[in-house]
């Protein structure tokens, strides 16, 4: 089955936006983890506008399942990393004024860069998954850099699900086959939700996870945080 790790980003947000510690990023993690997801998203950036450094410091000897900590490898968040040691990192190349992740990496451009970091995250047997899009070329080069896993950055996906899923998910199909061939684990996310998600687990074949905040925690506004995992649980099984 492939695995739901729940980015609790947004949480973080709220929390910030007023001060204090309402709501409690720490037992929303907790309570994810109780109610079915099978692991815990950060992406602390260097502003800290939503989850703090320290958050990722506090959550990872609160969880029983998989940590995965996303974010661009600048030397705080490498230190960061090695200090936590989660169960994944994920490699995203992120410039520090974007709102959010709004591309993947040029893994020939940076091929030496992320060979460096790669091996450095090996050091602390942290597996590593770098962020990228559905681009068979960018998959292959991201190979041989050593990661275990990449994540397929699925935003084209979900902007053209409802005018045309079939050739929407059509590049994600391919890139899953190229990721597989080249004996490497393969992630998503970005913009997946109810309404898209199903379809694509269904036809996104080797997938091992999915990462997914704004639209779940959104979600859990309506839902309640316990059935609102539940029903993406259902999208993937």
């Amino acid at each position: 089955m492939t695995q739901l790790s729940v980015n609790i980003n947004k949480v973080a947000t709220i929390r910030n936006a007023r001060g204090g510690n309402v709501p409690d990023v720490l037992k929303f993690a907790v309570d994810c983890e109780r109610f079915g997801a099978q692991g815990i998203t950060v992406h602390p950036r260097p502003d800290e506008r939503h989850i703090r450094y320290q958050d990722a410091r506090n959550i990872k000897p609160l969880l029983h399942t998989e940590f995965n900590i996303e974010g661009n490898p600048i030397p705080s968040f490498v230190k960061l990393v090695e200090e936590i040691r989660p169960t994944q990192v994920t490699l995203v190349p992120d410039a520090e004024n974007v709102l959010t992740s709004n591309a993947g990496w040029d893994t020939i451009r940076n091929f030496d860069f992320l060979k460096d970091i790669v091996a450095e995250f090996h050091r602390y047997n942290i597996r590593v998954s770098i962020f990228i899009d559905a681009n068979p070329q960018m998959i292959e080069r991201a190979a041989l850099t050593g990661t275990d896993r990449v994540e397929l950055y699925t935003e084209s996906y979900a902007s053209a699900y409802h005018a045309n899923r079939e050739q929407a998910i059509a590049p994600f199909v391919e890139a899953a086959h190229v990721a597989h061939q080249a004996s490497l684990g393969l992630n998503a996310g970005h913009d997946l939700n109810l309404d898209n998600l199903q379809y694509f687990h269904q036809h996104i074949p080797f997938l091992d996870e999915v990462s997914i905040g704004h639209a779940l925690i959104s979600d859990a506004l309506y839902l309640g945080i316990e059935e609102t995992i539940h029903r993406y649980l259902t999208c993937l099984q």
